[in-house]
């Protein structure tokens, strides 16, 4: 016996509200595009290059001090920030010609524990601005390469129809993703691009999930036009839906508020993912699908000639 949150005894007209939604869809993506061409990325270390220094203060820190040592120590451009707790603090400094990563810490350092002795460096990492470039480069080609197979693999297993709507959803949970971090100035480093990943891994599995009931719905529901038999699926999936997108949300949960500060930008990056992608899937995929003209002819699968049929009875 399947188990069932809704029990729905009339099919959800979901297609009523298709044009609102993609309305609403499309000034999300405009105002996530201006964003990221104004504010940018907040890029993390991963991708600008750098020094980051993790420091511990036992009665708390002051970040405004912190800052004002560090300008007068010749580290104008260090970013501070608690990491955490109001205890921790991680210190970012753009990378110098002139000097070492270990050298920076120690200047680091020695300015904090001029006016706090008891300050403790918990750790220190160093990435080359070359290895920042390419890894933004093979960071974006990747996403880029996942969408152009996706695109290939359902266009081959259903129809091109929902090819491009599927492919048009998931840029559009990227994009708003994507936006998000930008609006909000959050740090984008590698887990975030690995929950950038995930999230067109989840968005495709409950897109194809859909597209597979539409078809097999296509090819058994006699009457209908091809509007009422994407709600018919819809509402048959929605179920399915809502069970996988709630026990992925408690994980989810768990990870933002227990899993630490160095996951957090990657529990943020999947949880918004799994909401707007669960959205797409029903809105943008399937309104996509229905607008460039999907029909019951489009998915019948096509008929076999006999061996032998053209033959004339003797």
């Amino acid at each position: 016996m399947q188990f069932q949150i809704l029990k729905l005894s009339e099919t959800v007209n979901f297609m009523k509200l298709r044009f609102p939604a993609m309305i609403f869809s499309t000034l999300l993506i405009v105002g996530s595009i201006a964003s990221l061409a104004v504010n940018q990325l907040n890029w993390g270390l991963d991708f600008t290059g750098g020094t980051v220094i993790q420091v511990n203060y036992p009665d708390g820190a002051n970040l405004e001090l912190i800052r004002a040592e560090l300008t007068e120590a010749n580290f104008p451009d260090a970013v501070v920030q608690n990491f955490g707790s109001s205890q921790e603090v991680l210190i970012r400094v753009a990378p110098r010609d002139d000097l070492q990563a270990e050298v920076i810490g120690d200047m680091v350092l020695a300015a904090l524990k001029a006016d706090v002795p008891n300050v403790e460096m918990q750790r220190i990492e160093f990435v080359g601005p070359n290895v920042g470039e390419e890894l933004t480069e093979q960071g974006g080609l990747a996403m880029l390469v996942a969408l152009i197979c996706i695109l290939i693999y359902v266009a081959m297993r259903f129809e091109y129809r929902f090819a491009l709507g599927s492919v048009g959803a998931l840029a559009h949970d990227v994009i708003i993703t994507l936006g998000l971090f930008s609006i909000l100035q959050l740090e984008f480093d590698l887990t975030v691009l690995a929950a950038l990943l995930a999230v067109i891994g989840y968005s495709l599995n409950d897109t194809i999930v859909v597209s597979d009931r539409i078809r097999e719905n296509f090819r058994k529901v006699r009457k209908g036009g091809p509007e009422e038999i994407i709600n018919i699926s819809l509402t048959q999936t929605l179920n399915r839906t809502i069970v996988t997108s709630l026990t992925t949300i408690l994980v989810l949960l768990a990870l933002f508020f227990k899993g630490g500060a160095l996951i957090h930008g990657f529990a943020t990056a999947l949880l918004f993912g799994v909401f707007i992608g669960t959205y797409s899937s029903v809105y943008i995929a399937s309104s996509v699908a229905l607008f460039l003209g999907i029909s019951k002819e489009d998915l019948m699968p096509p008929e076999v000639e006999k061996e032998g049929e053209d033959l004339e009875p003797l």
